[in-house]
């Protein structure tokens, strides 16, 4: 067997998308399980659309998620380039093989004749296609439009009679009649390939064993496979897995979802949870097991696994798997990963207290993002915080101060802040159960004035550990300011 060889072949028209990460994952962890070959080819044929920053940013995100390409347009490889605007030449070599075989020929349609035969189409009911114009032109009429340079493109010839079978490894046999497809472009009139001629080419130069991509390009395989018996070659695998959707069936789209996977680096989501997640939009390792890494899936990876259900793309799902492969991560390891969220968001926290502060979060929130909105009653004064409040909110927590019983629960609080250690969530449940005994007073009237009076919120972590992870002293500080700006 030959050695494996897969690739993924993104676009660089816009934001790097969860879908391109979600293909390039089933690539990786195949290869991986194969001791294969995964390769990234830019596929940057459309310069109407072609936007230079959107490389980079594929690039920068896959590499983010640790999906490492042996071969690719950075890592230099024996069958580069990797670029297809930088493989004209190559094209044009079996453009030319295929029309001197006649399994091409050359369209001198206008884009306004297209249009109108388009138009025409759908006015009568008929499904959209080239109706063959310049499928047998004489020797005369291709020598009069070389002389008159009118611009052509190269089509594909296909067979009007027969069907072609599309093998694929996940759905079976996949029938087509030959006689409903049209003859596909090739070649356009600007001297660039379309997709379908510059994927085949690329994939036998590069020797690509499996093809695996989305669904969608179904129906464009079987005029692949009669390019590939066109120009002679084999054709690969072919694995077409199922598309992500949004949770109406629909095709995922960013009018639904936040797409980008820049979006998901930005708001502080673990790459091994990202992955995590798309591998079970399209794979399940047991039916039960739903936290893993990516060395575990490819160490039990197998295209027999996978579902052909429509994956519903689940921002809940993600959050949850981010929870638990946080909980996963060592407290060192955490701090390292959020420091740089919590400097964006302006704070410039001791290593000590972001210890303190993570430790009591970590098991409750999303993302980083979310840990570090979350860390606002640590970080930010009673004042400020309460100041950020709601009217509404700020009404409930004046009411709060003015209950009969809160000044006696304030000055006993400042007294046990003063008297006690508070180095340990031991030393704070021993503050509030003596605070309990002493006044005769239930929680509900004791806990809410020293979480006011602690990080100006009305509701938050256990309140014995938000007394032991802010610094004792800024508690003081904290305290004395809030109440004389709202008692």
């Amino acid at each position: 067997m030959n050695r494996v060889r897969v690739r993924i072949a993104p676009s660089p028209t816009g934001d790097p998308h969860v879908g391109t990460a979600y293909i390039a994952l089933f690539n990786y962890v195949f290869a991986k399980k194969n001791n294969g070959d995964f390769i990234i080819r830019i596929e940057d044929t459309d310069r109407e659309r072609f936007n230079a920053t959107s490389e980079i940013a594929i690039l920068k995100y896959l590499k983010w998620l640790g999906l490492h390409w042996v071969e690719g347009p950075d890592v230099e490889g024996s069958v580069g380039p990797y670029r297809q605007s930088e493989r004209g030449d190559i094209y044009k070599k079996y453009v030319d093989e295929l029309l001197e075989k006649n399994t091409a020929y050359k369209c001198f349609c206008s884009s306004e004749r297209l249009t109108e035969l388009r138009e025409t189409q759908r006015s009568k009911g008929l499904p959209p296609g080239y109706d063959g114009r310049c499928r047998n032109l004489s020797k005369l009429d291709l020598e009069n439009n070389a002389s008159n340079n009118l611009p052509y493109t190269v089509r594909l010839r296909m067979p009007s009679t027969g069907q072609t079978i599309v093998k694929d490894l996940l759905r079976g046999d996949v029938t087509f009649d030959n006689i409903k497809m049209d003859d596909q472009v090739l070649f356009k009139s600007d001297g660039m390939p379309t997709y379908h001629m510059a994927n085949v080419v690329d994939d036998h130069l590069m020797n690509i064993t499996h093809v695996i991509r989305a669904e969608e390009w179904i129906p464009s395989t079987p005029k692949h496979i009669i390019l590939y018996s066109a120009l002679g070659w084999k054709e690969p695998v072919w694995i077409h897995m199922p598309l992500l959707r949004n949770s109406d069936k629909s095709k995922i789209s960013k009018r639904k979802n936040d797409v980008s996977l820049e979006h998901y680096f930005n708001e502080g989501y673990l790459k091994e949870s990202m992955l995590n997640f798309l591998a079970l939009m399209g794979w399940h390792p047991d039916g039960h097991t739903e936290v893993f890494t990516v060395e575990e899936m490819a160490d039990k990876f197998d295209f027999a696994k996978v579902h052909l259900g429509s994956p519903i793309f689940n921002v809940a799902k993600l959050n949850w798997i981010n929870r638990e492969h946080m909980k996963n991560k060592s407290l060192d390891e955490l701090i390292q990963l959020a420091t740089p969220f919590y400097k964006e968001a302006g704070f410039s926290v001791e290593e000590g207290q972001l210890r303190k502060v993570i430790s009591t979060l970590r098991d409750g929130v999303d993302t980083f993002k979310d840990l570090v909105a979350k860390s606002s009653p640590f970080l930010k004064s009673s004042l400020e915080n309460f100041q950020a409040l709601s009217d509404v909110e700020q009404e409930k927590a004046k009411s709060i101060f003015q209950r009969e019983e809160t000044p006696r629960v304030i000055e006993m609080f400042l007294d046990k802040l003063a008297n006690n250690p508070l180095s340990t969530d031991e030393d704070g449940k021993i503050i509030i159960e003596s605070m309990k005994a002493d006044l005769e007073l239930g929680p509900g009237k004791i806990l809410p004035v020293i979480r006011l009076l602690s990080t100006g919120h009305l509701k938050g972590p256990e309140i014995f550990k938000v007394i032991t992870t802010i610094p004792k002293d800024e508690l003081g500080r904290r305290a004395k300011e809030f109440i004389d700006h709202v008692s």
